[in-house]
C-alpha cells in the first residue's frame, strides 16, 4: 500500500485482476453463506468489535461502513511483535502486523455471523499474505477475535467454506487472538470518503464497494 498511490497502472491492474467477486458468485450460492448471512439479532445493550484483515484497510473500511448497524470503523494494525509501529514499518513487512480495521457494531442489529459474511465477501481469502497486487504479510486475510464465541465462529464457517469447496482453492485465513491495536494516523481514517477522487479510491475501492452494496442491499445503512 505505501506505493500505491505512485504507480497508477498497477491500480488498473489490480482492477482488471480482482477476481474474488468471481469467486464470490459460488459463496453467494452456498449454504454456509446462507447461514451466515441470515439475520439473528441479539438483545443487547453494548457495542461489540469484530477485528478483520482482508488487505488493504482503506478497503475494508470502506465496506463495512456501508452496513447498517456498524457503529464505527478504525483502521489500524495488529498481530505483530513491533510496539506503537509506524505506517511505513507495516508496510515494509518487518512488524508482523497486519493492516486491519476494527469495527465497532451493535449485535441487536447485526450479528456476528453476518459480519464474518461481509467478511468473506469483501476479499480473496485464498491468497496468502496478498490481495491482488498489494504483497506482504501485512495484507494477509485475518480474523482476531475477542472471544470464545467469535473464534468458535469464526473457525467453524472456514472449515464449511473449506468443507463445502466454495472458494477454487483452500481459505487461508488466520484467526488468532485479539491483543493490541494500533490505530492509523488520522489521514488514513475515513479515507474513501475523504478522498474519493484520488485514483487509489476511483479505481480500486469504488469498484469493491459498488460490488458489496449489491450484494448486501438489504442491509445497507439508509442513505436518506
Amino acid at each position: 500500500m505505501y506505493n500505491r498511490l505512485k504507480h497508477g497502472f498497477f491500480l488498473l491492474l489490480q482492477v482488471v485482476g480482482f477476481t474474488a467477486f468471481g469467486q464470490h458468485a459460488n459463496l453467494q450460492k452456498s449454504k454456509t453463506f446462507q447461514i451466515m448471512n441470515e439475520h439473528t439479532p441479539q438483545v443487547s445493550s453494548h457495542i461489540d468489535t469484530a477485528t478483520f484483515g482482508a488487505g488493504c484497510y482503506w478497503c475494508t473500511e470502506a465496506q463495512f461502513q456501508q452496513l447498517k448497524g456498524v457503529i464505527k470503523v478504525e483502521s489500524g494494525f495488529t498481530g505483530g511483535h513491533v510496539k506503537n509501529p509506524t505506517y511505513k514499518e507495516v508496510c515494509n513487512g518487518t512488524t508482523g502486523h497486519a493492516e486491519v480495521c476494527n469495527i465497532y457494531y451493535d449485535p441487536s442489529i447485526i450479528s456476528y455471523d453476518e459480519m464474518l459474511a461481509a467478511f468473506w465477501m469483501t476479499h480473496d481469502p485464498t491468497q496468502l499474505n496478498r490481495q491482488g497486487n498489494d504483497v506482504g504479510t501485512q495484507y494477509r486475510s485475518s480474523i482476531f477475535y475477542h472471544n470464545e464465541m467469535q473464534k468458535k465462529k469464526a473457525e467453524e464457517y472456514k472449515k464449511k467454506l473449506t468443507d463445502e469447496k466454495v472458494f477454487d482453492k483452500p481459505v487461508v485465513t488466520e484467526i488468532a487472538p485479539f491483543t493490541v491495536f494500533y490505530k492509523a494516523d488520522d489521514y488514513h481514517q475515513n479515507y474513501f470518503n475523504e478522498n474519493g477522487e484520488q485514483p487509489y479510491c476511483s479505481f480500486v475501492i469504488r469498484p469493491k464497494v459498488e460490488k458489496f452494496r449489491k450484494v448486501f442491499k438489504e442491509k445497507l445503512k439508509s442513505t436518506n
